[in-house]
This record gives structure tokens, sequence and C-alpha cells, in this order.
């Protein structure tokens, strides 16, 4: 793979190729793209979906839009000082095409900004109730109607997926979604694969899937703008990850791992003196101790030890990228960054203090368990109203149900029972925590 492909300004639909040196620098290509997400309806809906805690009352925990802001910053800074190494290394990128240090920032920024766009309510409960309705619950009565591959998109549904999904797709008078350069869309795709075969390596870009099957072909021309290497032969779509994606990643794992640390301990479910401890091991190396003594409040020395750790892992996950740059630009690179962290230990121990006392708390478990059954049911409903069965046809509330979800109605005009499932699905992932639970209480007759 080449920096001068990978980071290309491509859009869908172009006719002409567009060129890094006759970009206008007040309005550069790759800000566009974040521009556009920013804008977008998907990436607003991400005020009311989980991060942390399901459905909480309390102003500072963080929804997965405010964390994705935040992504997106860290990504950005992370991006900018990779592109100032790279830039030395390969000075042509910029006296030859006229690429910038801010240009990387701006690409890791853009595809960090849409990581989570196309997560749905309720974490990652949400992915295995939309998954599990076609694997255990009703759904698995279009098993037999489907190919290997749609069946399995729909029994693993997945939230990467459904993101280039909503930033790719085409809907009437919108060709391409919401068109980004295709660097941007190339950093967004952390697995770069179909959905089957499933993990068929213990690869890091074979973890998960990056696309469903009715995004198949416009991935496929996206991966070959860029030249990302093939690791699939003949029908079977996969390919290295684009470099910038790694980047991506580790803004996530930077902000999740620590920020997600900070919201257990201002919740009270983490105790402060212990989480503190924690915190002071992985930045133990760049503490300024008197200036941290100085700090009498939790919330002072919080933000100290979280903008300390943040720094100091963006740093680490730069350094380890740059060291690693050939393997990655020959697909031979195939673990996250901070698996090759100095900071390893001290990251696995918070994480798994996040996982003990945060993620399997009763608060989150109980919601969770709600949100589930509340998905599983409004699958049910709008699958019955679009793909009824029996006597269902004729049903006045099936009728009504369409009527009142005009983004489903649309679905009629398909002849492709996968692409009326898949469009289900996305629907159903694009509803907010809260727009889910008014749902469930309206088709139940429980609010008007």
């Amino acid at each position: 793979m080449t920096w001068e492909q990978l980071l290309s300004l491509k859009r869908f639909g172009d006719t002409h190729k567009r060129l890094r040196k006759e970009q206008n620098e007040t309005r550069l290509g790759f800000e566009v793209d974040y521009d556009r997400i920013i804008f977008s309806s998907a990436f607003r809906s991400l005020q009311d979906k989980t991060q942390v805690i399901p459905l909480s009352k309390t102003d500072f925990v963080h929804t997965r839009l405010t964390h994705s802001l935040e992504v997106s910053v860290v990504g950005r800074s992370l991006g900018r000082l990779t592109g100032q190494k790279l830039l030395e290394k390969h000075p042509h990128l910029r006296d030859t095409f006229g690429y910038q240090m801010n240009d990387f920032g701006a690409i890791v920024a853009g595809a960090a900004l849409a990581h989570d766009i196309g997560n749905p309510p309720f974490g990652h409960s949400g992915e295995k109730a939309i998954g599990e309705y076609f694997s255990h619950g009703n759904g698995k009565r279009f098993k037999d109607q489907l190919s290997e591959k749609e069946y399995q998109d729909l029994t693993k549904f997945e939230g990467n997926a459904n993101g280039f999904r909503i930033l790719t797709e085409n809907r009437p008078g919108i060709n391409g979604g919401l068109r980004l350069s295709y660097a941007t869309l190339g950093a967004f795709t952390k697995y770069p694969k179909e959905s089957l075969p499933y993990k068929p390596s213990k690869k890091i870009g074979d973890k998960k899937f990056g696309f469903f099957q009715s995004e198949r072909e416009t991935f496929k021309e996206v991966a070959e703008e860029l030249g990302l290497q093939k690791t699939r032969e003949g029908n079977e779509i996969g390919y290295s990850r684009h470099p910038l994606a790694f980047l991506v990643e580790a803004a996530d794992d930077i902000c999740y791992t620590i920020i997600d640390f900070e919201d257990g301990i201002n919740l009270g479910l983490i105790d402060e003196d212990y989480a503190l401890e924690y915190l002071i091991k992985l930045v133990k190396n760049n503490i300024n101790t008197g200036k941290y003594n100085q700090l009498k409040s939790t919330a002072d020395r919080l933000a100290y030890l979280r903008a300390l750790a943040i720094n100091t892992l963006i740093t680490e996950a730069a350094d380890i990228f740059l060291k690693n740059e050939d393997a990655i630009l020959k697909g031979e690179f195939h673990e996250s960054l901070f698996d090759k962290s100095s900071y390893e230990a001290q990251i696995k121990d918070i994480i798994k203090i996040s996982v003990d006392k945060i993620y399997q708390s009763e608060e989150v478990i109980s919601k969770e368990i709600a949100g589930y059954r509340m998905l599983s049911y409004l699958l049910d409903i709008y699958t019955k109203a679009l793909l009824p069965e029996g006597n269902e046809e004729d049903s006045n509330f099936t009728k009504l149900v369409l009527k009142s979800v005009p983004q489903i109605k649309h679905l009629q005009e398909s002849d492709s029972i996968y692409e009326k499932l898949i469009g289900i699905c996305s629907y159903t992932a694009s509803l907010t925590d809260g727009m889910t639970v008014a749902s469930f209480k309206k088709y139940k007759g429980q609010s008007l």
C-alpha cells in the first residue's frame, strides 16, 4: 500500500481526480468530511445513545455523542503527530502532492467522529438483541429465503457495518450517502471484510466485519481506489486495514479506557482512592507530584490525571505506529497498537475494573435487559408489518405501523427480502434509547 493512494480525496460519483495541491485551503476536502458527519441526523442521534449507563439522568456521564467528540479530538492530535513524522520520512507527499500534517489529523478525526454512528440503542446489548432476533427469535423464519452471507449479516448484526451503510447508502435523491472522501471511509473501516468467513484468523482486522452484503460493491470500490491489500481469494472480499484505521482504533481505546473509568469514579461505582492509584500507575513517569499534591478536589485530581494519561497514550500510540509503519503498509501488522504498549498491564487493569464495576453493574445490566426485550419486540412489529405471515397481511394494526414509520414503509418498493430486513435492522439501530422506550410503549398501547 502507498500513501499516495491511501490519502485519496475521491468521493462517490466523482468523474475527475481530486488533487491535494488543487484544494481550497480554507475548506479542505478532508475537513468537509468532518462537517458532513457532524451535521448529519445519524450523528445527532448519538446524544441519546448509551456509552456507559443507559438512560442516565446524570449530566456528566458520557453519551455516544460526547464520547465520539472526544475520540475525534484525540484522533486529530494523534493523526497530526503521526502525520508530522510521516512527512519528514516521506517528503514527496508534501513536496510533490501537497499533503500537510493537518490532513492526517483531519482524516483520523473525521473517521473517529463517525466510529459509533451505526451503533444501535443500549450499546452492545442492542447489537445482540438484533442478531439474536434472527438466530433465536421469530426472525428465524427468513433463514431459508436468504443466502448464507445475508443471514450472517442479520444474526451477527454489526454496528461497524451499519455505520458504513449510513455513511454510503444510496437513497432517493441522495447518491453515496454523506459522500465522504474514500480516505476517511477507509480509515473508518476497522474490519475490512464481509461477515463470512466468521473470524477466519486471529488478525485484528478479522475480529468483526465492516460492511453488509448490501454495501459489498461500494466497499470494494473504496478499497480498490485506496489500494488496500487483498486478503481473500475468489468471491470472498477481505482487505488489509487502511493504516489510519489503527489510529482511529487507538483514539477510541484511549477514550473508553480512561474516560469510562472516570465516569465510574464520578458515579461512585469505583472507589476514588483505589481508582486514582491505578491512574497514577499509568502516568507515573510523567506526573508532576508537586502540582498534583496541590489539587484538593476529586474532580481536579481526576481531570489532571485524565489529561496526563491521554497525552501519554497519544504519544506512545504515535511512536508504535511509526515504528511499525513498514509492516502496516505491507499488510503484515495484525494487532492493535496498544497490544504493543509498554502500558499494556496498566490498561488491562483499568479495563478489568471498568468491566467489573461499571459495565456489569446492576443499573447497567437491568437497563440492558429491558432494552433487549424492547428491541426484540420492535423488530417483531416491523418485520410482521413489512413481511407479514398468515392472516397478518390484512391486519389494520400492521397497516397503521407502516404509516407511522415511513422509513420502513418505503422498503415495500424493494423486491429483495434481504434489503427489506437489513433496512428494518438499520432503522431499528437508528433509534435512540429514548425513542426505543417511547415506540415500545406506543405499540403496547401504554402511552399516546
